[in-house]
């Protein structure tokens, strides 16, 4: 989706949402509780506490067509065929889908949906002889055709179980940085995968963000979001962990901003502890607005609230407690820009 798109369409967004992880395994008491803290911006939430296949590379691995693979004990692994942690990977997304559509019947709105990135991706999932498929452009490649062509199918199968909604997908890069300066560590933890071209890095990213005809988001909760090279891919937004923002990012989002880029600000801690008043969680918002010297009253058309990342680590009654903070945060920043 071009940054004109999403700048001339402002209905494909809401105040406020999550990231993904929820804590617990109950797919319905869950979508419950995403629809109704989020009446005009819900997601489709992963509950990785049930098990291999229920976490987010597992998730993203049964979406793949014609790539399979299995859990070993270091992690996830190229397979032959598909075997009971696909077939388990598969049958949860279903479970998901199911509680998701049920608590959805007759909606109309923004709705996102999350999967893995093809760059984390490849650096998590291991080829048969143990090493990333990171380390093997060709894998890369047929990971990023399998990942693409299994979105195609993932998003075909939501828009005819919710046709009400307008489809938001985000994709979940946390390992991009790593990847593009080379940290990604090899499976002896000795040396390191070489540090993959910026151009190659952003044309995998572009190819699959062009199979959704909807708005893309690209999450990152690690430090020194490359916000730029989403933008050049074709990311219509960017989801952040706000507080590891640093002086050298701040040009960068107000060039984002003005072009368009919608901004997931992760201002609510994933962890338990105290929740501050909604209109402290959003502070470092307005001062970063005021200091790029941009319009306050674009705050709310161009800020989503988040929590920092996924919930998956809180216990469930924070977890509520969040996303109900994140929506008292978006309504005090559109109520108080300044």
């Amino acid at each position: 989706m071009s940054e004109t798109q999403a700048e001339d369409d402002p209905v494909l967004w809401g105040p406020a949402t999550g990231v993904g992880s929820m804590p617990g395994g109950d797919a319905r008491e869950t979508a419950k509780t995403v629809t109704g803290s989020f009446e005009d911006f819900p997601f489709l939430a992963e509950l990785p506490a049930r098990g291999p296949g229920a976490d987010m590379i597992g998730r993203t691995i049964g979406m793949l067509v014609d790539l399979y693979a299995h859990v070993e004990p270091s992690g996830w692994r190229i397979s032959d065929r598909p075997g009971r942690d696909t077939k388990r990977a598969r049958s949860w997304l279903g479970e998901d889908l199911d509680a998701l559509e049920e608590f959805t019947q007759g909606y109309e709105g923004p709705l996102k949906v999350q999967a893995v990135g093809p760059w984390t991706l490849a650096a998590a999932l291991e080829l048969r002889g143990g090493e990333a498929a990171l380390g093997d452009a060709g894998a890369c490649r047929d990971l990023v055709g399998s990942l693409a062509e299994g979105l195609h199918g993932h998003l075909a199968d939501l828009r005819k179980r919710i046709p009400g909604a307008q489809v938001v997908l985000q994709l979940d890069e946390p390992s991009l940085t790593a990847v593009l300066r080379g940290h990604v560590r090899t499976a002896s933890g000795y040396r390191t995968y070489r540090a993959v071209d910026r151009q190659v890095v952003e044309s995998a990213l572009r190819e699959v963000v062009a199979v959704h005809d909807g708005p893309v988001v690209v999450h990152s909760c690690a430090p020194d979001v490359p916000f730029a090279l989403l933008r050049r891919a074709g990311a219509s937004g960017v989801s952040f962990d706000f507080s590891l923002l640093t002086e050298r990012d701040e040009d960068t989002i107000g060039e984002a901003v003005e072009a368009g880029t919608k901004l997931f600000a992760g201002v609510v801690a994933s962890t338990d502890g105290p929740l501050s008043d909604p209109g402290g969680s959003v502070m470092g918002v307005r001062t970063l607005w005021r200091r790029l010297g941009l319009n306050p009253g674009t705050l709310a058309e161009s800020v989503v609230v988040t929590p920092t990342c996924g919930l998956a680590g809180a216990s469930p009654a924070y977890a509520r407690a969040a996303l109900a903070h994140c929506a008292r945060a978006a309504r005090s920043l559109a109520d108080n820009p300044e």
